[in-house]
């Protein structure tokens, strides 16, 4: 979460559920350790999206398992990884490409998601999961949780014939 010059996030190794406020790492804009336990190893993939989209004030990555799962699939199409199947998903998450896979803590991987994230909300990164930038943490985990409950769509729609938004269905609703 940007603060001001300084940005908020998890530290290595910590768990979602059990991390509170005073559990936090610092780091300024470029990634480097201010202040708190060590960042996550990829603190400077979080800190590249919100460079490239000044207009975020959160950053959220995933390794949910169904948008995992989806992130592993071979013939993705890579500029839009998932179809719109409801109307939520098109208005929180949009068009998600796919990011290549570098393995964790690679800075190519922000380099590839940089190329990207100026123009998309949320980002699947190949054999990981999504990472998402929204205005607060609320916003951004409920687009989070959208790519999640749709990647479970898709699974559960796998084999069978599906009625995806259409591209004027998608415009119409603003996002």
């Amino acid at each position: 979460m940007r603060v001001g010059e300084r940005v908020l996030v998890t530290p290595t190794g910590s768990s979602l559920g059990t991390v509170g406020v005073d559990d936090l790492s610092v780091i300024d804009a470029d990634g480097r350790h201010l202040d708190g336990p060590k960042p996550s190893k990829e603190a400077f993939l979080h800190t590249a999206i919100l460079r490239a989209r000044p207009d975020a004030g959160a950053v959220v990555h995933a390794h949910s398992t169904h948008a995992a799962a989806l992130s592993c699939l071979a013939d993705l199409d890579p500029g839009d990884v998932l179809p719109a199947f409801t109307a939520y998903y098109a208005m929180r998450v949009g068009r998600m490409p796919l990011v290549p896979y570098f393995p964790p803590g690679d800075r190519r991987l922000a380099e590839a998601a940089t190329l990207l994230a100026g123009e998309h909300r949320a980002l699947l990164l190949a054999n990981q999961g999504p990472i998402v930038a929204a205005a607060n943490v609320a916003a951004a985990m409920e687009a989070a949780e959208e790519i999640e409950q749709t990647a479970r769509l898709f699974f559960l729609l796998q084999d069978r014939s599906t009625r995806p938004l259409t591209p004027e269905q998608v415009a119409a609703l603003g996002s």
